[in-house]
């Protein structure tokens, strides 16, 4: 499957890296925590395999729709008052994706594909990477939607329990980014100012919110994406980890 069916986020390529001069003399140097989205972090292609081999021809377009309603829906529900967690919402994304493609899978067969989720592996570039920000003593932590047995369960897999000081679910205040509430969860977990956590978005609407916020931002853009009209930029963006660590070493 192309990873770029996974989410369509936005931003800009890696190519036209651009990082404000104010920002490199300012902020960057202030910087002791970064707080990474799930996917910044762990490869989600994994999840969809099981799809595409269901059904050969239509995954593409059953992916797409599940991802789209699981956003949709979170979203809604925050705004709404009616939370419901990231598990039963990707559960709710998922039946309505398969109803519109006009498939039937059974209850099994569902609990499968959700599965994926809890077996997660990083990314190949992200244990060298993290080793070399723990030596810049930074602290390291996850802020995701997604819940915190989900996001302890990749980090075992993916052997980096050494690596992250905190692990920082917005289901402990039943809320979703892009809510200011879910981004104040970095600031009262790690103790610090805003501007002192660099938030490292995978998703384009990720980025403009931290950024709406006033966290500097550093856009992990792995698909390549464009960016949304949103009004907000990143401090810095880049393909792979290798860039926020120039990035990081470039301001102090």
């Amino acid at each position: 499957m192309n990873r770029k069916t996974f989410v369509h986020a936005a931003g800009w390529s890696a190519a036209s890296l651009m990082i404000s001069v104010p920002f490199f003399t300012e902020s960057a140097s202030k910087i002791k925590a970064i707080a990474f989205d799930a996917f910044a972090i762990f490869d989600p292609v994994e999840i969809f395999k099981k799809i595409d081999e269901l059904f050969p021809g239509k995954g593409k377009q059953i992916i797409d729709v599940w991802q789209s309603r699981q956003f949709t829906y979170q979203w809604l529900r925050v705004t709404a008052n009616k939370y419901k967690n990231f598990d039963d919402v990707s559960k709710n994304a998922l039946d309505f994706a398969l109803a519109q493609s006009g498939v039937d899978l059974s209850e099994q067969e569902k609990k499968l594909i959700l599965a994926k989720y809890e077996t997660m592996n990083a990314w190949a570039d992200v244990i060298p990477a993290l080793q070399v920000l723990k030596k810049e003593g930074l602290m390291l932590c996850f802020l995701s939607n997604m819940t915190s047995k989900i996001l302890h369960n990749g980090i075992r897999n993916s052997n980096l329990t050494e690596f992250f000081d905190h692990v920082i679910s917005t289901d402990e205040k039943q809320t979703y980014k892009p809510s200011r509430m879910a981004y104040q969860l970095a600031i009262e977990k790690l103790k610090l100012r805003k501007e002192e956590i660099l938030l490292v978005p995978f998703a384009g609407w990720d980025m403009a919110g931290a950024t709406w916020f006033g966290y500097p931002t550093f856009w992990l853009n792995r698909l390549n994406t464009l960016q949304e009209e949103l009004d907000a930029k990143p401090h810095g963006t880049g393909s792979n980890l290798n860039d926020l660590i120039e990035f990081i070493k470039s301001s102090r």
